[in-house]
């Protein structure tokens, strides 16, 4: 053996030093692969026809989320329809079903193949550093966001951020649409009765017009529209509403201006349903001039535009604007304020 072939390390003595070396550092870095470019970063052309089929993606979304509406509008909820190899469903669900899928896809599709073919697909070691941010690093972080910004090119792409801005904007509205099946639309059952201009105070006992010298000082007298009758079969309902007290009060003792430019020679006429629950109000104090709802003793002020003295009711008892035509007591107008007690619709 010469001296030469002495001084070189056997091949044992070589893999042990490489074991070594690796269990000293058992996570080296093991470097990354050289980046490939792609032909949309080479070829404009190429990027053009990404950036068209990005935004052909958006502009289904957003045609898809117009027919999610459309389809809710037009399609009857009980239209069955026969679809293969399902059968027969609901027109309806299956509309709704395939646009929103489709506009909530093609989002998602057209984000992926934005970011796979024009934003930057080169990748960037970063070592670790401490939890507590430096100056340094809020720098770094900044920069590498204007990067980031700079390399999405979506100042650049105008028609890909139009038509994306425009997908995300209408496909929220299939959510908002959906909210329609919450319950049924705010309807005006609670703000208007049977009371209209023109409509005669009927005697509820004896179903007779009245007249102004029906109604005596210190008398309380319940009226109810003409032309409801108890064989309706929404009596219940309509009377609920509709239900009138007439008083007289000698003109002096009125003390509301409009009470008595609602009244007729000291006629006044109000709600009867109470504005607490709803109860009937049925006592009626002549020298007062105070009603009282024998449910929860909530009092009112007929001589003061129906104001609340006393009890748990919350707002006065609306008034019933009347006048006299051809010797009868009419009404003028619907009440001011919905009757009974408050709802929330109530504005």
């Amino acid at each position: 053996m010469s001296e030469t072939e002495e001084n070189l390390p056997s091949e044992r003595e070589t893999a042990h030093e490489g074991a070594v070396g690796k269990a000293d550092n058992p996570f080296a870095d093991p470097g990354l692969p050289p980046h490939e470019h792609r032909i949309q970063d080479i070829d404009e052309r190429a990027a053009r026809r990404s950036e068209r089929t990005v935004a052909m993606l958006f502009l289904v979304s957003m045609l898809a989320t117009v027919a999610f509406i459309a389809s809710y509008v037009a399609i009857p909820i009980d239209k069955i329809v026969y679809i293969f190899p399902i059968g027969h469903v609901s027109g309806l669900n299956f509309a709704l079903g395939l646009t929103l899928g489709v506009a909530l896809f093609c989002i998602g599709a057209g984000a992926v193949h934005w970011a796979r073919t024009l934003m930057s697909d080169e990748e960037v070691a970063d070592e670790r550093h401490p939890i507590e941010a430096t100056p340094d690093v809020k720098a770094k972080v900044m920069a590498d966001f204007a990067a980031g910004a700079k390399e999405s090119q979506l100042g650049r792409r105008k028609l890909i951020r139009n038509t994306m801005f425009g997908a995300l904007a209408l496909v929220p509205l299939s959510g908002v649409v959906l909210l329609r099946d919450l319950g049924p639309l705010p309807e005006k059952k609670l703000r208007t009765t049977g009371w209209k201009k023109g409509i005669r105070l009927v005697n509820q006992s004896t179903n007779l017009p009245l007249r102004p010298e029906d109604i005596a000082v210190g008398s309380l007298t319940f009226a109810k529209p003409e032309g409801l009758e108890e064989d309706d079969e929404n009596f219940a309902n309509k009377i609920a509403k509709d239900a009138l007290m007439l008083v007289r009060i000698q003109p002096q003792n009125i003390k509301d201006k409009q009470e008595l430019a609602w009244s007729h020679d000291g006629i006044v006429a109000y709600s009867k349903i109470c504005t607490h629950v709803g109860c009937p109000i049925s006592l009626y104090e002549q020298q007062t001039h105070h009603v009282l709802c024998p449910c929860h003793q909530s009092t009112f002020d007929l001589s003061d535009g129906g104001r609340v003295i006393f009890g748990p009711a919350g707002h006065p008892l609306p008034q019933l604007h009347i006048t006299v035509k051809d010797g009868f007591l009419e009404a003028v107008s619907e009440f001011a304020e919905p009757v009974g007690p408050s709802f929330w619709e109530r504005g």
